[in-house]
């Protein structure tokens, strides 16, 4: 009996450890960090202008009674290129949305948003990406909706999708 206990025993072994791979691969995970500041006020801050004739962006700024979004991007981002034809999306339905230029030069700023578009209302410069740590975010772009009262109600984690207009749009309306 040990005899073939020893032979079967890597056997079984092996399949659990391939059962194990397997389920890891395959179950739902949220892998993303999410900001601790998910319904909070917006911290206190003030940026200067990322580009020339746009106002800087300012905590206060975020509490005038509308709801309204909060990018984060940079011209340096590939991902957030991809997501311009969605943020010009929920510009064209009347979202406002606020940027912040994360660590990025002026120039590449204004050539970035006169090549994939300026669905912004404001955009202020986080050159050192303090503001980032701040709010919490992981990467850019990545996106929050801030309710009237200056709370931050969402956070939306890495490029805007065509799927995911319709969801912000409903979270924008519900907000307001």
């Amino acid at each position: 009996m040990s005899r073939r206990w020893v032979l079967w025993f890597p056997l079984v072994l092996f399949g659990l450890i391939v059962m194990l791979v397997l389920w890891g691969m395959n179950r739902d995970r949220d892998d993303f960090v999410r900001s601790r500041l998910i319904g909070q006020p917006v911290p206190e801050f003030s940026l200067p202008p990322a580009v020339e004739g746009k106002p800087g962006l300012a905590s206060s700024d975020l509490d005038d009674g509308k709801p309204q979004f909060v990018n984060f991007f940079g011209s340096w981002c590939i991902p957030c290129r991809a997501e311009a034809p969605q943020l010009a999306a929920l510009a064209a339905a009347g979202v406002p949305i606020t940027g912040i230029a994360l660590r990025d030069d002026p120039a590449n700023v204004r050539k970035f948003l006169d090549q994939y578009g300026d669905p912004f209302t404001r955009i202020g410069a986080d050159r050192d990406g303090r503001l980032q740590v701040v709010f919490g975010a992981s990467g850019v772009p990545e996106t929050y909706l801030v309710a009237p009262d200056g709370t931050i109600l969402l956070q939306h984690i890495g490029d805007i999708r065509a799927e995911d207009v319709p969801e912000l749009l409903r979270a924008w309306k519900d907000a307001a």
